[in-house]
């Protein structure tokens, strides 16, 4: 058992020196921080000696200039290389975490849908956030102290030994009290870490906006333009972390030098009035100063011990996301011609093992026509869409474009092809505009937004906003009405100019008002197009080139409007339902 925990450990100690590698931090420069770690140590160790010297010397009435401008030049040499030291290492932590952020950050926006489905949007912003800076902690405020911190509690008690070994015994027994009164110091470090915990809550709310509508990103293939809104959060991160830095690097090599002070002024004093005897006041001066510098570096283990094991378990998560399989974005082949008929060919699906959603679907959607899906709800008419978009793969079965399977097409180049409009349309924080031309990679002239808006039938009620296309929409479109959302959906999707369509009862939660509205944009945008269509209303796709039945996931019937009210039981239930609807009369006379 104690075995298999050490080989856990070793694990975890191995995947975290992996992800600083991975990192490539600047080797220079953490050199440059270790060495002016080791020569800060260093003068805090003759620190005292000096002062056993002064002591002594004040003792006799013989002080010498010398002592005086060592000891000076020991703590202007312990504090310039405390803070280049602290400065440094810090700067490579940040350096660190910006590039371990900006690699989760990257492969969290490619992975495959089924993971968003497993995990909580706030448990995956807290691998790029929190734990990061678990790992940065660790980094910039403990690891150099440790190494440090060993070489001055082996150089002081070695000094010590030598000065008098029976009072250095003494003093060690007295180390864990001395712990216990100096480690609640430690918690001051807390107020510092909390100034950036602001920009983080700015960095976080990008990710929850983006996590939340994952598959609008993925729809509309801009994966790239979130990649780089995510980086630029990364880099203001960094940038406040050095911000820090510089303040921190002032604030405790200063905190050092006055404690250091404080002491060597109260020890001296007290050194001329100790008495002759078997130590000298010098000795005894230097004995009090260097129980300080090995209780000091004693508690600051013990807070570095408990930073390492948080930062093994952030590292252990980190290493799970980056360990989880991307979509296959790299595949070469191009789709060259989106106008040829998609095939569903024997699909099955399941989202649980033994629990299908669809069965031996088959099917074909003619190019440039429209295909509609009706049926009742959990029947698998949303599924189809999602496997179509390959956010999922079909357990059995294949789609094809022609006569070639859509998971031989590059995922981007797929993805370009289509354009998806459903119930509740996702609108992004940010301004009109933005929406509109959200996940378009190219140049986007003015008159292209207009046109785009005016073929929606959004133009009218923008051109009536204070700001027009500049206006803030909110968080998820919350200033809009569900009609204004929908049109400025149906609006990005005409600035996408897709070849194929995708319709997922587009109009089922509008008033009336609104839902003719969107009805005549539905028609600019269906026009040329493969378009499929999910009906929760029949009255919307009674003039549907063909129109597919899905009971249970499997298709009982296809035909147009008139042949599936003739031939088939479960549409002519749907129908009789839907009679008092005088549009849907009409359409059907």
């Amino acid at each position: 058992m104690e075995a298999q925990k050490d080989s856990l450990k070793m694990n975890h100690v191995k995947e975290f020196w992996s992800l600083m590698k991975g990192a490539n931090p600047p080797k220079l420069i953490f050199f440059l921080a270790v060495f002016l770690g080791i020569v800060e140590t260093g003068a805090g160790l003759v620190v005292p000696l000096f002062t056993r010297s002064l002591v002594d010397q004040l003792a006799q009435s013989a002080l010498e200039l010398s002592v005086i401008l060592l000891l000076v030049l020991a703590f202007i040499a312990q504090t310039i290389s405390s803070g280049f030291s602290y400065y440094l290492m810090t700067y490579i932590g940040e350096y660190i975490v910006a590039s371990i952020r900006k690699r989760v950050w990257n492969h969290i926006i490619h992975l495959p849908i089924p993971y968003f489905d497993e995990h909580e949007s706030g448990e995956t912003m807290s691998r790029v956030s929190q734990d990061t800076t678990t790992v940065k902690t660790l980094i910039t405020q403990h690891l150099i102290t440790f190494f440090t911190g060993i070489i001055s509690i082996i150089g002081a008690v070695t000094i010590l030994l030598i000065i008098d070994w029976k009072m250095t015994l003494i003093m060690i027994t007295s180390v864990p009290i001395a712990i216990l009164v100096i480690m609640p110091l430690g918690q001051k470090m807390y107020k510092i870490s909390k100034a950036t915990q602001d920009e983080m809550a700015t960095f976080t709310a990008n990710l929850g906006r983006v996590l939340a509508d994952i598959r609008l990103v993925k729809a509309y293939h801009a994966e790239n333009t979130e990649t780089e809104k995510g980086n630029k959060g990364i880099q203001h991160l960094f940038q406040y972390g050095l911000k820090e830095a510089r303040i921190l690097a002032v604030i405790s090599p200063f905190m050092t030098f006055i404690m250091m002070l404080v002491l060597v002024v109260l020890i001296g004093y007290g050194g001329v009035r100790v008495a002759s005897g078997a130590l000298s006041a010098g000795s005894l001066v230097a004995i009090i100063i260097y129980m300080f510098q090995i209780v000091v570096p004693f508690s600051q283990m013990a807070t570095f011990f408990t930073a390492f094991q948080k930062a093994m378990g952030a590292t252990e998560r980190i290493q799970g996301i980056l360990s989880t399989e991307q979509e296959p974005t790299s595949l070469p082949s191009e789709v060259e011609n989106a106008a040829e008929p998609i095939i569903f060919q024997d699909l099955s699906f399941a989202y649980k093992e033994n629990e299908p959603v669809l069965k031996n679907v088959s099917f074909v959607a003619p190019p440039g026509k429209t295909t509609a899906f009706v049926g009742p709800s959990g029947s698998g008419k949303t599924t189809l869409f999602a496997l179509l978009e390959r956010f999922y793969q079909a357990s059995a079965g294949e789609i094809l474009l022609g006569y070639k399977n859509i998971q031989q097409f590059n995922l981007t180049s797929w993805r370009s092809q289509i354009g998806y409009v459903s119930q509740e349309s996702p609108i992004m924080s940010g301004t009109i505009r933005d929406n509109i031309t959200y996940g378009v990679n190219r140049e986007v002239t003015e008159d292209e937004v207009i046109e785009a808006a005016r073929l929606a039938n959004a133009l009218e009620f923008i051109e009536r906003l204070p700001h027009g296309f500049e206006t803030e929409v909110g968080e998820r479109g919350i200033k809009l009405s569900g009609g204004q959302r929908q049109r400025i959906a149906i609006a990005r999707a005409l600035m996408k100019d897709p070849k194929i369509l995708l319709l997922d009862e587009a109009t089922s939660n509008l008033d009336s008002a609104s839902e003719e509205l969107v009805q005549k944009a539905l028609q600019h945008l269906m026009k040329g197009r493969t378009t499929l269509v999910i009906a929760h209303r029949l009255s919307t796709v009674v003039d549907a080139d063909q129109i597919i039945v899905l009971e249970q996931g499997e298709i009982t019937g296809v035909g147009t409007h008139q042949e599936l009210l003739q031939s088939h039981e479960l549409y002519q239930k749907l129908a009789a339902q839907q009679l008092k609807n005088e549009r849907f009369v009409e359409q059907t006379n």
